[in-house]
């Protein structure tokens, strides 16, 4: 994730900037050396702000500031513990019911509670905190990759759509709220946030129009690129694959020095026609370089000087490493942060470490932190199933942020400032070691996921309800569901969910492939908000695909399970697979296959404000 400076950064040049660098790295290692102590003032000072609030009174803490009354009295709570509170704030309710500071906006989460995103209150100082977090990234970099000021950024970076709740607040994705606040669009001057794409180009709400301009912006500027990235690896490479796509109509920009008339939004054609300039010598080169049979090793090959690439790729983004390492010929994979729309978390104090070694320090000034020690079975999804309600002995197993120990698996519990308290975020993390005595983790995965492209987090009951609701079409047809499986293709860009289907057929019928198509659009309709939002709006997600396999198949597939090890009384078939040689297998017994045949609806906001509106 791209870095940007605290509001009130002053011009940074020469002995300034490494003055600037020098105090960052000191507030690391005071945070991180008294770890413990920072973490009860940080829980000292929300319990205190918030003392009259309504939901701590609720829970009879009656003012107490100390932890062992916080973890006495106060349960540990999943979303849908807070969605009667988060409603009543977002129907109007102004009193302080979760926070003493006013709910200035809701992040929407990528989970999904009941297929609709889920809504994390904010207050405004929140973005002060996250500006710290990212005005550390890049003295941290400099450590490791000196000279990063005498360049530019390539960033890809987008607003998402967003939605106002019944009274009006605004509810959006985090990062849209950062780049639409003055701490993003009126930063001041900083040679370490001096991006290739002006601001209009990030905050053009037209998808097409901002990639293109911001491809067009890195291309114009391609020499003085010393870095690129985007938040995400698969954002990354849709813009490699937008490139492809679309490298003549650049080249004739850059040629000419005139932007395609497709590109019509005002303010960005004014900010671009700052940078474009009739250049035919770089037009010649982009050609030659793109029109090449292999585009292995693109991104060095266009900008020469890039030393990195800035994008996550943990949790289920690794799935996008060897197109990345493909494009790029090796250069480093660099993942900077660990953030969420409930809280920013973390810092990667090892930048150049290798993906699967990347490991966040979590700075313990950003929120209260604590972690339920999570117990499971390798499976095939590398998905983790735990219980949404935890009893009172599972309660009192949570350990605090200096308590956890090495190799264990947890998942993450926050209290922030803006009003979650004992608030499971729903990712597991494995301690990796210790920055002094702040623990390093490893993002393991999220909580009962199985499918997951771009920002879309699926379900296993989800996908069930899902295909259930598929099958239906075949029913006309005498015809059932006999088992099915899933797995995430990304050898296509963007990459799609595929189900595997094994067909029980009772008629004599054949089922036409319209009715397949129409039970691929089912499951995508039945999909939450934010999968469909990534199919319509994003351009983040490819069409669904329904494998038709042969009879038996689901047979195979359990004969290879138990010559793997497992035992045939526990073998229940898997939802989702990413084993490379059981998605060969699969594929090997495919005798048809579909695609849904549009896009599914979708709007901004919740079901429940559109009906209302």
């Amino acid at each position: 994730m791209p870095e940007a400076p605290k509001s009130t950064s002053p011009v940074l040049v020469d002995g300034k900037l490494a003055e600037k660098n020098k105090k960052a790295l000191q507030f690391i290692e005071d945070v991180t050396a008294n770890a413990d102590q920072v973490q009860q003032r940080v829980l000292a000072e929300i319990l205190s702000r918030s003392a009259h609030v309504e939901y701590l009174q609720r829970h009879g803490l009656n003012g107490r500031i100390d932890r062992e009354s916080f973890k006495k009295l106060l349960p540990v709570v999943t979303y849908e513990d807070l969605q009667p509170d988060l409603n009543r704030i977002s129907n109007g309710d102004t009193s302080p019911i979760l926070c003493a500071q006013p709910i200035s906006e809701f992040l929407t989460s990528s989970g999904t509670s009941g297929g609709e995103r889920k809504l994390m209150p904010t207050i405004e100082e929140e973005l002060e905190r996250r500006s710290l977090i990212y005005s550390l990234l890049m003295p941290v970099m400099d450590q490791f990759v000196p000279g990063l000021e005498q360049g530019k950024g390539m960033y890809f970076l987008f607003i998402k759509s967003e939605a106002k709740t019944p009274c009006g607040l605004v509810a959006r994705p985090v990062l849209t709220s950062y780049y639409k606040s003055s701490h993003f669009k009126d930063r001041p001057y900083d040679p370490y946030t001096n991006y290739t794409s002006p601001n209009e180009t990030i905050l053009c709400s037209d998808s097409y129009q901002s990639m293109y301009s911001q491809l067009l912006c890195g291309l114009c500027q391609h020499k003085e690129v010393l870095r690129v990235g985007a938040v995400f690896a698969s954002g990354f490479i849709r813009a490699i694959r937008f490139l492809e796509k679309h490298w003549t109509l650049l080249c004739n920009d850059i040629r000419t020095g005139s932007m395609n008339p497709q590109i019509t939004d005002p303010s960005v054609r004014e900010a671009v026609s700052k940078i474009l300039k009739p250049n035919p010598k770089l037009a010649d080169f982009i050609e030659n370089e793109c029109s090449r049979d292999s585009w292995q090793g693109i991104i060095k090959r266009l900008w020469p000087n890039t030393k990195y690439i800035d994008v996550i790729v943990t949790g289920t983004m690794s799935q996008y490493i060897p197109t990345i390492d493909n494009y790029s010929n090796g250069i480093p994979l660099v993942c900077t942060m660990y953030a969420s729309s409930e809280c920013y978390f973390g810092l990667n104090l090892r930048p150049l470490c290798k993906p699967s070694e990347v490991s966040y320090t979590l700075l313990p000034n950003m929120g209260y932190f604590e972690f339920l020690p999570v117990n499971r079975n390798n499976g095939v999804t590398n998905s983790i199933s735990l219980p949404t309600s935890l009893n009172d002995r599972e309660q009192q197993e949570l350990v605090d942020l200096v308590d956890v120990k090495l190799g264990q698996e947890y998942e993450l519990v926050v209290t922030t400032y803006a009003g979650l308290y004992r608030y499971q975020v729903g990712d597991v993390l494995r301690v990796a070691g210790f920055k002094n005595k702040a623990p390093q983790f490893n993002f393991v995965c999220r909580k009962n996921v199985v499918l997951s492209i771009d920002s879309d987090k699926t379900d296993e009951v989800e996908l069930q309800n899902a295909v259930k609701n598929a099958v239906n079409h075949l029913v006309p047809f005498d015809s059932s569901l006999a088992e099915y499986t899933s797995c995430v293709d990304t050898s296509t860009i963007p990459g799609h969910y595929v189900l595997y289907w094994e067909l029980r057929l009772g008629g004599l019928t054949t089922i036409p492939p319209s009715v397949f198509e129409d039970c691929c659009l089912t499951v995508e309709e039945s999909l939450n908000s934010v999968y469909r939002q990534g199919r319509v709006s994003d351009k983040s997600i490819g069409p669904l695909e329904i494998k038709i396999v042969e009879t038996g198949t689901f047979d195979k597939l359990m004969d290879f399970a138990l010559s793997m090890g497992a035992s045939i009384n526990q073998y229940k078939t898997p939802r989702c697979v990413k084993f490379a040689p059981i998605v060969e297998l699969l594929n090997s017994k495919v005798i048809s296959s579909y695609f849904s045949p549009k896009c599914p609806k979708w709007v901004p906001g919740h079901k429940q404000w559109c009906m209302k509106n």
